[in-house]
């Protein structure tokens, strides 16, 4: 579809954009050009469960058709109670930047909206930062909450060690062996299915529907080095999913998945020590609420901002009423 205000074609990606979008986020995040890269993206966008990413790109009629904006939404599937519903992701978005202050990002998200509506489509999540959150509320966003993070520190000087690291994480991982590789817990099909639908929430909540299939992508990429830990009564009593990276000079365990039993809160707290143990990590970092006894501390201002945009559905779930993890909405 050619817009008149910018003079560029906005239309859905295909495979054979391929090449130019890789080239394109090269150009203007960083990328780097090699097949690392490429493999990311796959992973990212083509190999989840939930459905590949749609994406569009606006493209310049009068430079060949060059690809010179992008913007991508992660499918994503929630459940409420028995209901399934789905969502999508808002991530990866690029302009060139010999083209940057023509709307192309408004262009591209406002056109992938009304196509996603009429795909059936709930609403779109995600968590942007200062810079870009403006731009999101402006185009309908609605702010749901800043998300809690809790604290397991290791030790009174770790703790001081997380009050001075007031930088961002890095996005790449610190290689760990503490652990076991995700393929471990994944062979084990039956208790871990089990262990998914009896700790999923009863009570409403939105929260991802996790499946073996799901952790098998989610925490699948090899580079990222995602460990699981399994408390000492097999899978069927208890894991958690985490990887460590640096913040600033705080070595970090972020805690992406705390499956445990319905009910039991001794259990998820002991194997985030013993991921602390293992690794020698400064503090490990969670979404959710604080619970001193159970020694989890709150972190002020540190979580990431939630934000909703309406679809199929016009009521915002309001912030009690979702269940999620730092592996839902952790930015890789």
């Amino acid at each position: 579809m050619a817009d008149a205000t910018t003079g560029l074609e906005v239309r859905r990606a295909t495979d054979d954009d391929l090449p130019a979008v890789l080239e394109l986020l090269q150009a203007s995040l960083g990328w780097v050009p090699d097949e690392s890269y490429a493999h990311f993206f796959a992973w990212k966008h083509h190999d989840s469960p939930f459905g590949r990413s749609p994406a569009w790109v606006a493209t310049d009629p009068e430079a060949d058709g060059r690809v010179v904006g992008f913007r991508t939404f992660s499918r994503w599937r929630f459940r409420r109670g028995d209901e399934v519903v789905p969502a999508v992701r808002a991530v990866d978005t690029a302009t060139h930047p010999d083209y940057q202050g023509r709307g192309i990002f408004r262009l591209l998200t406002l056109q992938a909206l009304d196509e996603l509506r009429d795909e059936g489509v709930a609403f779109v999540f995600n968590t942007p930062n200062d810079r870009s959150r403006p731009g999101y509320l402006k185009m309908g966003w609605r702010l749901v909450q800043r998300l809690p993070v809790a604290a397991t520190p290791r030790s009174p000087w770790s703790l001081a060690r997380l009050a001075r690291a007031r930088t961002p994480a890095d996005k790449w991982s610190t290689p760990t062996d503490a652990g076991v590789p995700l393929p471990e817990v994944l062979a084990e099909t039956g208790a871990l299915t089990d262990l998914l639908e009896a700790a999923r929430p009863r009570d409403g909540r939105l929260h991802t529907d996790r499946t073996p299939a799901y952790l098998a992508w989610r925490y699948g990429f090899p580079p990222l080095h995602y460990r699981a830990l399994v408390a000492p009564g097999g899978i069927g009593s208890g894991l958690v999913v985490f990887r460590l990276r640096r913040r600033g000079a705080a070595l970090e365990a972020a805690i992406c998945e705390q499956i445990v039993p319905p009910g039991d809160r001794r259990t998820g707290p002991a194997l985030v020590r013993r991921v602390l143990r293992a690794t020698g990590a400064d503090h490990a970092v969670q979404i959710g609420r604080a619970r001193p006894a159970s020694g989890t501390l709150p972190v002020p201002g540190q979580g990431p901002t939630l934000v909703w945009r309406d679809l199929t559905e016009t009521t915002m779930p309001p912030a009690d009423r979702w269940a999620l993890a730092l592996g839902d909405i952790e930015l890789f």
